[in-house]
């Protein structure tokens, strides 16, 4: 498939050096790779740009951002100019370009009609020790965030996956592994489908992530059907209706779950999500699927197949939108089958939350961000979740805003907690909002007497004692044991 992700792929894995081109109408990139670490990138996307990503990280002032082209030079790059010109530091710049590669590559996926030629180079020599961005998590993410594409269903339908190598496993959700595990080398891909009760569209999707990160590969190309038993109809596999729109084929190919579907899985939800979820999730789905979506001219056999599946999911929405018919559908649900549900929604929440720490420790800042959010999206009641993103949001001058509601929502869900005060604390009085930052600190120490963080920071804004580097927040060892005050 000639898509980012499927090149990503082969270049990851077979550490391959050179340039991937992308051309998608007027839109042209180049990706950079070095023994399968992406090291570079080119675009001539203004957003995409190093000087716009600079400014938008307010790691240039508005006038130099309004003079953007003095600073270019031949032979020099725009970064390295900026550098060696006192305009931005070593830090600024590695913080840049790591942004600028990520959303330049992220922002290739969604497409399937782009044109991709990888062209290997030996000029590239020596090993990343430190690559900007991990490829897997591109990967992992791109496919996550894109939209569902008829092109998947067709690349992977009648295909055989089989086990691959498990090092990248650690990013799937419980969903997924319960996928993972029907995967025996000897089914195809859409026999597998017809063993679960999800949306194809989120099937294709997990498997194709399945397969740019490695997890499994694929034997052969199309397999033939197995021979049918007499008297028994066999359904045609969506693959196979050629004949039919790519639009109406995804549209057909859901309406043949439905019947083993809960409302939950039709809007593709999680049974603990909320009022707002679940609308959102509504006008998601239709926006595919409403039937002022689809031509006129349609044959009336395949207008009745989405006027069909339109009922469903707004059968869906108008049960789990009402509070009291939610709450008699989940209790004819079976309480075993909720539980379950609620605890894989929390496994997936918790997998996010610790890949948003990790990246956090390796001061990827917006790259945590992203998986936080997805974290506290599911789970809104933990105060650790809120307090790690906090605590990463101020280190990223255009989420500091963002940081002070994240802390106070921290400290909302847990009052007891000193850190979520701590972290304010010395938010307020790196703003020079002393007066704020005072009374947060106090509130700290009345949670915890004695913390170390806040006592010296306390004792510094009010002048009581002009101690230098005091150890604060973002120096401690997060969600572990606290340094001792020496």
């Amino acid at each position: 498939m000639n898509h980012i992700a499927s090149h990503l792929r082969d270049i990851f894995f077979n550490k391959k050096t050179g340039r991937l081109v992308y051309r998608r109408g007027n839109i042209l990139k180049y990706f950079f790779f070095q023994k399968g670490a992406i090291i570079q990138v080119k675009t001539n996307q203004p957003d995409e740009r190093l000087g716009e990503v600079l400014y938008k990280l307010e790691r240039i002032p508005k006038e130099a951002h309004a003079k953007i082209d003095a600073y270019i030079e031949p032979n020099k790059s725009l970064g390295e100019v900026l550098k060696s010109r006192g305009v931005i530091s070593e830090d600024d710049l590695a913080e840049a370009l790591a942004h600028q590669i990520r959303e330049t590559v992220l922002n290739a996926f969604p497409f399937f009609d782009a044109d991709l030629d990888f062209q290997e180079h030996e000029g590239f020599t020596g090993e990343v020790d430190d690559p900007r961005v991990s490829v897997p998590l591109l990967i992992e993410y791109g496919i996550r965030r894109m939209p569902g594409n008829p092109l998947l269903q067709a690349f992977l339908a009648r295909r055989t996956p089989v086990p691959g190598r498990k090092t990248f496993a650690y990013l799937l959700t419980a969903v997924e592994n319960d996928i993972l595990e029907k995967i025996n080398g000897t089914d195809a891909a859409e026999a597998i489908l017809r063993t679960l009760t999800m949306p194809p569209d989120q099937f294709w999707k997990s498997l194709y992530l399945f397969y740019c990160l490695g997890i499994v590969n694929f034997e052969g190309g199309a397999r033939q059907d197995a021979p049918v038993e007499k008297g028994v109809r066999k359904p045609a596999p969506a693959a196979s209706r050629t004949d039919a729109p790519p639009q109406v084929a995804a549209v057909i190919a859901f309406r043949d779950t439905l019947p083993s579907m809960t409302f939950y899985q039709i809007l593709d939800i999680p049974r603990t999500a909320v009022e707002e979820d679940i609308k959102k999730a509504y006008f998601q789905m239709a926006r595919r699927f409403h039937p002022d979506r689809f031509e006129r001219k349609l044959a009336a056999e395949y207008k009745n197949q989405i006027d069909v599946v339109f009922d469903a999911i707004t059968n869906a929405y108008r049960i789990l939108s009402n509070k009291d018919a939610r709450r008699v559908y989940d209790a004819k649900s079976g309480s075993s089958a909720t539980q379950e549900d609620v605890q894989d929604s929390f496994r997936k929440a918790e997998i996010k939350f610790r890949q948003g720490k990790t990246l956090h420790g390796q001061g990827r800042f917006n790259e945590a961000i992203t998986y936080l959010e997805e974290a506290i999206r599911v789970r809104k009641d933990k105060g650790d979740y809120f307090l790690l993103l906090a605590m990463v949001e101020s280190k990223v001058p255009t989420y500091v805003k963002k940081a002070e509601q994240d802390f106070l929502k921290a400290i909302q869900l847990e009052p007891w907690n000193a850190e979520g005060y701590v972290g304010l604390g010395l938010l307020y009085k790196a703003e020079g909002l002393h007066t704020k930052a005072i009374k947060q600190l106090e509130k700290a120490l009345e949670a915890e007497p004695g913390h170390p963080a806040a006592s010296e920071a306390l004792e510094e804004l009010t002048g009581k004692s002009k101690k230098k580097g005091a150890r604060g927040l973002f120096g401690m060892d997060f969600f572990g044991s606290k340094k001792k005050k020496k």
